[in-house]
């Protein structure tokens, strides 16, 4: 019986030291391992796409460096005012009450939007010939397509996040 009982206790231990081990946490021996969450590249990942996005642009539209200083201020602030209205009108779907009151709204946010983008045709059009003011909407489109693409299969892969 005693026999038994240290085989017992022996594979006991076994087991709880393979656990304790096993865990992950600030207690875990060894190096510490680089963690997705503390990269530096991932504090604010809306900066970055943003700055990927800016690169995308400038290598598709081959800008000179006087047009290039001209475009992307105004470009910022193009992306500044539909992200504003795009914010308002997700707020819109989150509080409104009455069903028509919110069918109008949205249609008003969606009236903003077509404005902005007409003014600031306009603007680009002045910057820029309007060849490459069509490849910049093409460009944005072929942008956002791929970042879609490549979140999805982020998404679809097994594991933790890259």
């Amino acid at each position: 019986m005693t026999k038994l009982a240290k085989h017992i206790f022996l594979l006991l231990l076994v087991l709880c030291v393979g656990n304790a081990f096993g865990q992950m946490g600030p207690y875990r021996m060894g190096p510490p391992r680089p963690s997705y969450y503390n990269r530096p590249n991932n504090q604010n990942p809306e900066r970055r796409v943003e700055s990927v996005k800016i690169n995308f642009l400038r290598a598709r539209l081959n800008l000179s460096p006087e047009q290039a200083s001209k475009f992307f201020p105004l470009y910022q602030e193009y992306q500044q005012e539909l992200f504003n209205v795009r914010k308002l009108k997700r707020l819109n779907n989150l509080n409104a009450a009455d069903g028509q009151e919110q069918v109008n709204k949205e249609l008003m946010y969606e009236n903003e939007i077509v404005q902005i983008k007409i003014k600031f045709n306009n603007a680009f059009l002045k910057v820029l010939p309007p060849d490459k003011v069509s490849e910049l909407y093409k460009s944005e489109r072929e942008f956002n397509d791929e970042l879609v693409r490549q979140l999805s299969e982020r998404n679809n892969r097994p594991g933790p996040p890259q």
